[in-house]
């Protein structure tokens, strides 16, 4: 958003912010959609296009649902092709129909039942953070884009240490379940975990492209649930394993939420005919 002010010299009166019932999170969240420390004259523009739109969800949840000018990776090359192709990164609201048609292409059967996601329990992936997507059903299926599958045989080994330390935690009753994020990306293996009692509710990671996050296949990666009373103690453990682990949200009561955005029932999206 280009509203034409120049950049402010001065920081923003964090009383001002407070008056216009902005909170601190929702100020960063527009920070990264203007590009840099808002105007108090851009402020009140997005206040009036959030009441405008008649305020039927949160400030924060409709501000993350808005184009950011800061895009990562917008311009993307296949192994095949050197053309460049100008992919926008979605906002969170656009991933619902794309969510859909992932699952859709996919027809996956839900996930077994020592691995299916019980409620009250957090969530978090272990091991890095999908940063690509072109080679996946959403690439193929929403963008219509091939590429070759690329692997790397350390993902393997990653694959395979990580299974080990996981199948520890599980034993001695750290974690609840744990099962690899497949086909579909993070999405996909958090859909086909939830039952009709069991949603989930997550936050993504700002740092990669939404798309990436949610449906990127990269391998190496698990998908764990854990009692809140052994938060601690897991990331004890995966910081003497040296495994990255990322934190996602929670489960909940039969609802899919990303970045504070319904997607409607969880169980449903395994419901989807081809």
């Amino acid at each position: 958003m280009d509203t034409g002010n120049t950049h402010q010299e001065a920081p923003l009166d964090p009383a001002i912010v407070e008056a216009m019932g902005i909170s601190p999170a929702a100020l960063e969240e527009v920070e990264g959609i203007v590009g840099r420390m808002p105007t108090v004259e851009e402020l009140s523009t997005l206040l009036a296009m959030w009441e405008s739109n008649g305020r039927q969800q949160g400030l924060l949840g409709w501000l993350r649902g808005q184009h950011h000018t800061v895009e990562r990776n917008e311009y993307l090359y296949t192994d095949t092709d050197t053309t460049h192709k100008d992919i926008r990164e979605p906002r969170v609201k656009d991933c619902i129909p794309l969510a859909h048609e992932v699952m859709a292409g996919l027809s996956l059967p839900p996930l077994p039942p020592r691995q299916r996601l019980a409620r009250k329990r957090l969530l978090y992936m272990a091991g890095n953070v999908a940063t690509g997507f072109l080679d996946s059903e959403y690439a193929r299926r929403c963008l219509h884009l091939v590429a070759d599958p690329v692997h790397h045989e350390s993902e393997d080994d990653e694959m395979a240490y990580l299974h080990m330390i996981l199948t520890s935690l599980h034993a001695a009753k750290v974690i609840s379940t744990f099962c690899p994020v497949g086909k579909g990306g993070l999405f996909a293996t958090l859909a086909r975990g939830c039952t009709r009692t069991a949603g989930f509710d997550i936050l993504t990671c700002r740092e990669v492209r939404l798309d990436a996050f949610l449906f990127g296949e990269e391998g190496g990666r698990y998908l764990v649930s854990l009692p809140e009373e052994q938060d601690d103690f897991f990331l004890l453990k995966m910081d003497e394993a040296r495994v990255n682990c990322c934190f996602l949200g929670r489960t909940t009561t039969g609802r899919a939420v990303v970045d504070d955005m319904d997607y409607g029932p969880a169980a449903g999206y395994l419901e989807v005919e081809n």
